[in-house]
């Protein structure tokens, strides 16, 4: 389905097979975040399915990589203030995964009938509609995506900007709604859908906030669950082992075995932002938590003045009361932060 932009309509996939493989290879299509520049984490992915003889084919998002038209950024015309354009980005996103799924059908070394899909922040909420609409799709994995669209975008701490021209517009979340009814993910997931699903969520996450990814998890109540204690970013630091239960998925799903999701997986949470109190002067700083449990965490920081400890209660998703402790004293302290 051509956009009528060049480089656009023409879509590179990038293919990997195992080396060593009996029979047809499942295969797993792959979509990126927004703005990738690059498939790494893609190719790290398809490295790990391959050794458990899994193909893969990282499909780029309309606008992105190799499509990303001259003088734009990659993904810069994928999100923007038109509804009517994000519509269109969905549409031909959806039709390059039909035809992505019609060309595996022509490969003999490539089993159709067991066909996953993948995604990661933008590609996961794209992955999450390809689900809905594309019943070929045997099994599905979304990390850090989530549902409803117009929820994602009047909240995302991504799109500041465009949500601003947005509203000069006249648009409101509901309009929004409305505009993109189409290609919401919520009209087309089914509850009872019996296909394996594994949603991937970031308990402080900012870009897609856990209300939306809920929605998602609501949509499909079937599906398995994990929970990392980071924002949306801090699965970076343990995107091995991530991608390794994301792998470990989808080989139990295409061997009909049962799979759980860890119910223990180390992920630190990063903090960066801001803290003064009592006689203390402002700061900045970086920082990891020692402790947690529910609004409470204790924090060692790492500040220009030297390193400070941080024990107290979150007031909300940025700011936090409670002790902050130096060298020099102890007092009362005020934190404001964002978690990677």
């Amino acid at each position: 389905m051509p956009s009528g932009v060049e480089p656009n309509d023409t879509v590179p996939i990038l293919i990997t097979v195992p080396t060593e493989q009996i029979g047809k290879a499942p295969v797993v299509i792959l979509l990126h975040y927004w703005g990738a520049t690059d498939q790494n984490v893609e190719k790290n992915l398809s490295d790990r399915l391959a050794k458990s003889g899994i193909a893969s084919i990282a499909l780029p998002i309309p606008y992105h990589l190799q499509r990303t038209p001259p003088n734009t950024r990659s993904g810069e015309m994928a999100i923007t203030a038109d509804p009517a354009q994000m519509r269109e980005v969905l549409i031909q996103a959806m039709a390059d995964l039909s035809r992505t799924i019609d060309w595996i059908e022509t490969q003999e070394n490539l089993d159709s009938s067991r066909v996953g899909l993948a995604g990661i922040s933008l590609g996961a909420i794209v992955s999450s509609l390809g689900y809905g609409v594309e019943p070929r799709i045997k099994a599905a994995a979304f990390m850090l995506g989530g549902a409803d669209l117009a929820g994602i975008f009047f909240s995302s701490s991504r799109t500041v900007p465009l949500r601003e021209e947005m509203r000069r517009r006249g648009y409101t979340p509901e309009s929004l709604r409305q505009e993109l009814a189409p290609v919401e993910p919520l009209t087309y997931l089914r509850a009872d859908d019996p296909r394996p699903t594994y949603i991937i969520r970031a308990r402080f996450d900012t870009v897609v906030m856990p209300g939306q990814t809920q929605k998602l998890m609501d949509a499909l109540p079937g599906a398995k669950l994990l929970e990392l204690d980071t924002g949306h970013f801090g699965g970076a630091v343990v995107q091995n082992r991530l991608l390794g239960t994301v792998s470990e998925f989808f080989v139990k799903t295409f061997r009909n075995e049962s799979f759980s999701a860890p119910t223990r997986f180390f992920a630190p949470t990063l903090r960066f932002g801001a803290i003064g109190g009592g006689e203390e002067p402002l700061t900045f700083f970086g920082g990891f938590d020692l402790w947690r449990s529910g609004s409470g965490f204790a924090s060692i920081l790492v500040t220009p003045q030297g390193p400070r400890g941080f024990l107290g209660a979150g007031l909300g998703r940025e700011w936090a009361v409670g002790i902050y402790a130096s060298p020099r004293r102890t007092t009362w302290g005020i934190l404001w932060n964002i978690v990677l």
